[in-house]
Formats: C-alpha cells, structure tokens, sequence
C-alpha cells in the first residue's frame, strides 16, 4: 500500500473510510449487503492510491475512482446489451423484512414475503426505488422520505387484496 507523503497511514484510513462510507450505500442492489459493497469499495481505495498524484486532493481522487468503478461494476452485470443474453442478470430488490411489514402495517394479516416483495418491485415508482433499497439494507432514509415510501406501500398492498382480513 502507498501512503501519500503528507499523511500518516491512520490519517489515510481515516480519508478511505470517509470517501467509502459516503459512497458505497448509494450502490445497494439485490446480492449485496451495505457491509459487503464497503468492504470491497476499501479495497478498491487502496488499490487506486498506487495512481494517487499527491498535488490533487486525496478524497477527490478516491470518490471518483471508486464511484467509476462501481458504476462499471453494475453496468458490467446488471445490464444486458441485445446481443449478450447469457449475461442477462435480473436487478431485484431484496427480501423485505416480514416483521417489520406486520410492525408497519398492523391492519394487514397475513402477508407472504414473496409475494409482498413481487408486488412492491411491480408497483413501487421508479423515484423512490433508491430509497426503498437503502431501507432494505438498513442504511438511514429521512422520516419523511421513509413514510411517504411506507405509505405507497401500504396503499399497493391494499390494492392488490391484502386487507384486513383477506389473503
């Protein structure tokens, strides 16, 4: 590992750990766990400081190295060109929690995850699926934000016959 020569080497964890915290959450996808993209955005901080030019800020350097190379990560295999089926891989969101649906949503019995799962990735407007994943992988969305995503869950469930008292 290269250490900048300004820095001390905790100094430089410090730098990697702000840049990986900052921008691993905002790559939260179906397979992944927040801790698993955090632990391979570290790696990829230190393999970047071999290119690192010291007379540019390193935190600017990190973010868009590891920004760029996340990105690629996704289009690489969650996005299929019309030639290339055998890389075909379907980007879903991961399962929601069963106790905290029946904590949220006390009026409704009954739920299968599955199915909750199958129709909230169907309904869910494609504006609050960032947040809506963050909140699967337990990384922090605003009160607001979180209800108003709750809300539209609960009105998409209701909608698709899961009331008080049905199946």
């Amino acid at each position: 590992m290269k250490i900048p020569s300004n820095m001390s080497e905790s100094q430089l964890m410090k730098s990697i750990e702000t840049v990986v915290n900052r921008i691993a959450p905002k790559y939260t996808f179906s397979g992944y766990e927040v801790d698993d993209i955090k632990q391979e955005s570290f790696l990829i901080c230190i393999d970047a400081l071999e290119r690192y030019d010291e007379n540019r800020p390193l935190e600017n350097f990190l973010s868009v190295h590891l920004s760029n190379r996340l990105k690629n990560f996704v289009r690489d295999n969650y996005y299929v060109s019309s030639t290339d089926e055998d890389k075909k891989k379907v980007l879903t969101p991961k399962s929601i929690n069963n106790d905290d649906i029946i904590k949220i949503y006390e009026e409704i019995d009954q739920l299968e995850v599955e199915e909750v799962n199958k129709l909230v990735d169907k309904h869910l407007p494609s504006q609050y699926r960032s947040d809506y994943l963050k909140m699967l992988n337990n990384v922090y969305v605003n009160k607001v934000r979180r209800e108003e995503i709750l809300e539209i869950i609960l009105n998409i469930l209701k909608e698709n016959g899961y009331a008080q008292g049905t199946n």
